[in-house]
């Protein structure tokens, strides 16, 4: 019996495993998935990416799972550090903030 493999998955110069011909890393894909997406709306969603591409990212995630559920979860707390620090220094725009940019940008473009 002859072996045939198809990853379809790249490890770029930073570690982090991409889909091949892609800028789309597994771990948007595999977060997309756990956020309730089937493959087929991730498709919609990444209408660029093929189902074998997309089950090629799913299969490296199980392949990998402690490894990138760690990554999830450091940038999950990066995350929360920075938007803690955003609310405490007052840098968080306001909604308000946020509605005049809005208008302004509709206006200008």
């Amino acid at each position: 019996m002859t072996a045939v493999t198809t990853s379809h998955i790249v490890i770029d110069d930073q570690g982090r495993p991409l889909i091949e011909g892609t800028r789309t890393k597994v771990i948007m894909v595999v977060m997309d998935q756990m956020n309730g997406m089937s493959p087929e709306q991730i498709h919609d969603a990444y209408p660029y990416l093929s189902m074998a591409q997309i089950h090629a990212a799913l299969a490296y995630y199980y392949d990998h799972k402690a490894e990138l559920d760690a990554e999830i979860a450091r940038s999950a707390k990066d995350f929360e550090e920075l938007r803690d620090e955003a609310v405490r220094t007052g840098q968080q725009p306001t909604r308000e903030m946020l509605e005049r940019r809005l208008r302004e940008r509709r206006q200008t473009g």
